[in-house]
């Protein structure tokens, strides 16, 4: 633990006695500068704030839900200010309750840690090293790992780390409207650096692909690998379910983990401003949060990632960053539903 405390920013105290989080500064195209605001609290003892739970960490128990923050934003092919979105969405979960009435459930039964943000994640080596040591020791500790981005960059680091040895026989899982085979080093990159890696391309799912968005290159490159890919139009016709389910059986295929990149890009433009690349036509908020939610209830995903909002880019109402704290709670909701 002793690289991990010096290496990670936390958000405000901990049980690990950690120093507080210096948060990034920047203005948006709102005027505020600083961090994303928080609302005003009124305090209800009957109405625990989900942020609260987060905060509070595991005390001695073991922790169930480890939440990393991955503010990785300085290779973006467009630019961004993604560097915010850990601890905006972290603010933003004070706007909602640890209860599910759908499910039932109350998801502060399970012990949370706010693992914190990694330090300068995108400075050369160093950083890809610390994403890749904290990403290892929170899904060591954890039975899920949730990493908040940061632009698409940080996925690449975060299951390179959390799955190591076991990259052979691990599987991914993207929701993504892009096929993220780029040349180079970017936020289009991580699909074609973790093939590199040892990720088998017959054990990568690709969901939601979208028109207008990728070459015919890029495509046939995909297929020629041997990656799964369910576009946009397929989601529609089958279902958020059906096709999660498909993808988590080729990507679980060689019984290694399971590794969900949420590049929220995936969803339509009118839910997702604040990500660079979606587009009109996207999926469904709501089918954003069913993936995740079915993504954590597999036992076989051991890490999810949220990525390519930016915070700083957001609607007045934070729309986008709003989602992806709902997404965490999906998956906070998925996991307490694991058998």
């Amino acid at each position: 633990m002793r690289y991990q405390l010096r290496y990670v920013r936390t958000p405000g105290p901990t049980t690990f006695g950690a120093a507080p989080m210096r948060g990034p500064r920047y203005r948006s195209r709102h005027g505020y500068g600083g961090a994303v605001s928080a609302p005003p609290r009124a305090e209800d003892p009957r109405w625990p704030r989900a942020s609260d739970w987060l905060a509070a960490g595991p005390g001695a128990r073991a922790p169930d839900f480890a939440v990393l923050g991955v503010p990785t934003f300085a290779t973006s092919i467009s630019a961004s200010g993604a560097h915010a979105t850990p601890g905006a969405v972290r603010r933003a979960l004070s706007r909602y309750s640890t209860w599910a009435a759908s499910r039932r459930l109350d998801v502060s039964q399970l012990a949370a840690w706010d693992v914190g943000d990694v330090d300068d994640p995108d400075t050369a080596v160093e950083g890809e090293w610390r994403i890749r040591q904290a990403a290892r020791t929170a899904v060591t500790k954890a039975r899920l790992l949730i990493a908040l981005g940061g632009d698409n960059s940080a996925t690449y680091p975060v299951m390179a780390g959390a799955f190591e040895a076991d990259l052979a026989t691990a599987g991914l899982v993207t929701l993504d409207a892009h096929h993220d085979l780029r040349e180079g080093k970017s936020n289009g990159t991580p699909v074609r650096e973790l093939i590199a890696a040892g990720v088998d391309p017959e054990r990568i799912v690709q969901v939601g692909i979208a028109d207008w968005a990728n070459s015919r290159s890029y495509h046939d490159e995909a297929v020629a690998r041997g990656v799964m890919v369910i576009g946009r139009d397929e989601v529609a016709r089958r279902g958020i379910g059906v096709c999660m389910a498909a993808a988590l059986d080729v990507a679980g295929a060689a019984g290694g983990p399971i590794h969900v990149d949420l590049d929220l890009d995936v969803c339509d433009r009118s839910v997702a401003p604040a990500c660079p690349a979606s587009l009109p036509g996207g999926i469904s908020a709501r089918e954003a949060m069913d993936a995740a939610f079915l993504a954590a209830r597999d036992p076989r995903v051991r890490a999810i990632d949220v990525t390519e909002v930016d915070a700083t880019n957001d609607a007045p109402d934070e729309r986008t960053v709003r989602l992806a704290a709902l997404c965490l709670l999906e998956a906070a909701a998925g996991l307490s539903l694991r058998r």
